[in-house]
């Protein structure tokens, strides 16, 4: 290991550049050398190995000489997956416990051990089960696992996922929201070290602590004795090193669950009843929710979980003013939920919890559609949806599924360029799934009778081919598949690299991609005098948006900023709603009044960088601060008075400096 971290210093010394092709050549290289496998020197293995060397044996370390600036290098060329952090921020995902679910879809799986539409084969559902569906054990496997590749993590973007939010009692979405904060501000990471490569704010107090390499820190998590690469490689472990590097938030809440019960329910009640219940659930003999009720709200271990599965909202305001100057900072929360349980009292409390995106399933505006595949929604109500979220401030981030029962790949196209050109809806984020047929889902028995059939690949292509091309600069296409084993899909889509088969087709048109996934700068570096700053108008049924963007003579994108100006009829009819729902004179009311602008989203490109370091990408290069400041400009000139932020806690000190105070559910600029 040794061998192959001091050739890439050398190289980088030499202002050589190291890419994974270079890395690979090294790593076979060492293993031909060595006689032994070359997965033994993987890349996942490098920067674990130098931490360690840092962290325990310092005279070692120094010997290397790495300068701040050679080792800022280095970390970036041992940095496992980098598009995790390359939007600038790194995302940790979590999903809520199983629940009842209000909704009755056809395509959606019925995995008892996960809540509604998820599978436990998923990632962050494997790693929520294993911990207990615990918001404080997933974030700190999470943290751990992006710190020990590598990631600066100093900005949070924390992503809950679920099912439909407001499904769940208020106390225990408080709680939730509540452990998360709670976890980050813990600073809740296991066996890696205190580099400022890699953590932003230098925690006063904060020992160091030994650990292994592993995937997702769970060994370390779960209270297991470090395996596979504990101790330095090429040489002794330092006896200085601390014996038990599991975070003492980690250990005293794993050891509630076993005083519990919720353990023990895993290996032998819960297993049992699962092997039981999920048969009847496939063959429906048995809803999902009664499923539910008697695996998660009847067992005696989880009834007693959730007696202290509970917070306040002081509680929680408490952790979220501790967030504000943590290590590692929240800068977006996430949530999921469906149109139809979009209120005005669900979004104030959604606010008050302190997210600024809203993920939601549409799947699509087509009544015949939804009412064929049991959405149990009618279009009007997305479409009110989507005015009260913009009213409030937040992103949208709306799923939209291709090849439902009873649609043709015709009949797809039109309906997703009404969802992206009808001023009734017009995301700002889009996951744009194939539905594809899973074992427990009602789908299934359509799909025997023959009444769903599976789009061919040519097929699936071309219409994604033709929402990507019909999809405005100022949309997302985040995603285009589901986490889903192709060992669990029976029928549809199993290819996992769909996304670039569907780029390849759109090249070969020659058209022209306007999205902001495709047009993203993503780990290149930006010149900023090369930048230009441009604005795309375009009108809502509640707003009229801006949509600024920095970008190169190319078109790439380097920064955005949504603007919402909103109607002034559109303010007062949510008032008038609100008088009847919440307190008018609360502070937390009404999300906006006349004559207030709203800025709903600042985003900056470029891998993270944590807080106060100097990086060669387009963050911290003031593109921010300029983007506020022509938002600001655009809003006075349109005639408002005042000017809203939706902050996350995170970023509450940076508005601060832009001269936002804080006011009620947002902060506030006079214009």
């Amino acid at each position: 290991m040794e061998d192959i971290i001091l050739q890439i210093v050398a190289a980088l010394r030499r202002g050589e550049e190291v890419g994974e092709r270079e890395l690979v050549k090294l790593i076979h290289a060492q293993a031909k050398r060595a006689g032994g496998d070359k997965r033994a020197f993987a890349k996942r293995r490098l920067l674990p190995f130098y931490q360690r060397v840092k962290r325990e044996d310092p005279e070692r370390w120094a010997r290397w000489g790495i300068t701040p600036e050679l080792e800022e290098r280095l970390v970036a060329t041992l940095r496992i997956k980098p598009r995790r952090s390359a939007s600038g921020v790194a995302t940790i995902t979590v999903i809520t416990k199983p629940w009842p679910c209000s909704g009755s879809c056809i395509f959606c799986p019925n995995d008892i051990r996960m809540p509604k539409s998820y599978l436990a084969d998923e990632p962050a559902c494997a790693r929520a089960e294993q911990n207990y569906f615990d918001p404080y054990l997933q974030v700190s496997a999470r943290l751990t696992a992006l710190a020990q590749m590598g990631h600066a993590t100093d900005k949070i973007e924390l992503i809950v996922l679920g099912g439909t939010w407001s499904d769940y009692p208020a106390e225990y979405q408080t709680w939730f929201v509540t452990e998360l904060f709670r976890a980050l501000n813990d600073d809740a990471v296991a066996g890696v070290a205190a580099n400022p490569m890699l953590r932003g704010f230098p925690a006063e107090g904060t020992a160091s602590m030994a650990g292994a390499e592993c995937a997702e820190g769970a060994a370390l998590l779960e209270g297991a004795e470090p395996t596979e690469g504990a101790a330095l490689e090429d040489g002794p472990a330092s006896a200085a090193a601390p014996a038990d590097p599991v975070p003492a938030g980690v250990r005293e809440r794993r050891e509630r669950y076993r005083a519990c019960g919720v353990e023990r329910w895993y290996a032998e009640e819960g297993a049992v009843q699962v092997d039981a219940l999920q048969p009847l659930v496939d063959a429906g003999e048995q809803t999902y929710n009664q499923a539910i009720g008697r695996l998660f709200r009847a067992a005696p271990a989880w009834l007693e979980a959730a007696a202290w599965q509970r917070a306040t909202m002081d509680d929680l305001e408490r952790e979220q003013r501790r967030n504000e100057g943590a290590r590692h900072r929240v800068v977006g929360l996430v949530v999921e939920t469906r149109p139809d349980a979009i209120t005005p009292a669900a979004l104030a409390l959604i606010r008050r919890m302190g997210a600024t995106k809203i993920q939601m399933g549409v799947q699509s505006v087509d009544q015949e559609i939804l009412d064929a595949n049991g959405r149990g929604i009618t279009t009007e109500r997305i479409a009110r949806s989507f005015d009260l979220l913009r009213l409030f401030g937040f992103k949208i981030h709306a799923h939209f599924m291709a090849n439902l029962l009873g649609a043709t790949p015709e009949s797809d196209k039109r309906d997703y360029r009404s969802f992206v050109t009808d001023r009734a809806y017009l995301p700002d984020e889009v996951k744009l799934y194939p539905c594809a047929l899973i074992g427990s889902s009602r789908l299934r028995e359509r799909y025997e009778a023959g009444e769903w059939v599976p789009y061919t690949e040519d097929e699936l292509v071309d219409v994604l081919a033709a929402d990507v091309l019909a999809t405005p600069a100022f949309c997302r296409v985040s995603r285009m598949i589901r986490d889903f084993s192709s060992l669990d899909i029976v029928a549809g889509n199993k290819k996992p690299n769909l996304r670039q088969l569907v780029e390849r087709r759109v090249a070969e048109t020659g058209e022209p991609v306007h999205e902001i996934r495709y047009r993203e700068i993503a780990l290149d570096a930006v010149e900023p005098a090369e930048l230009e700053l441009k604005v795309v108008p375009y009108e809502t049924a509640a707003t009229s948006e801006r949509f600024l963007q920095w970008v190169t003579p190319t078109g790439r994108i380097a920064g955005f900023l949504r603007l919402s100006l909103p109607h002034e009829d559109a303010v007062r009819a949510l008032v008038d709603e609100i008088g009847g729902e919440m307190p008018v004179t609360s502070a937390l009311s009404c999300p906006i009044a006349p004559g207030e602008a709203m800025i709903r989203e600042v985003h900056v490109y470029g891998s993270a960088v944590p807080v106060g370091e100097e990086g060669h990408a387009a963050q911290h290069q003031g593109l921010g601060r300029r983007l506020v400041e022509r938002a600001c400009e655009l809003a006075r000139a349109a005639g408002y008075a005042r000017i809203n932020v939706i902050s996350a806690v995170g970023t509450r000190e940076y508005y601060r400096r832009l001269g936002f105070h804080d006011h009620g559910l947002y902060q506030q600029r006079e214009l």
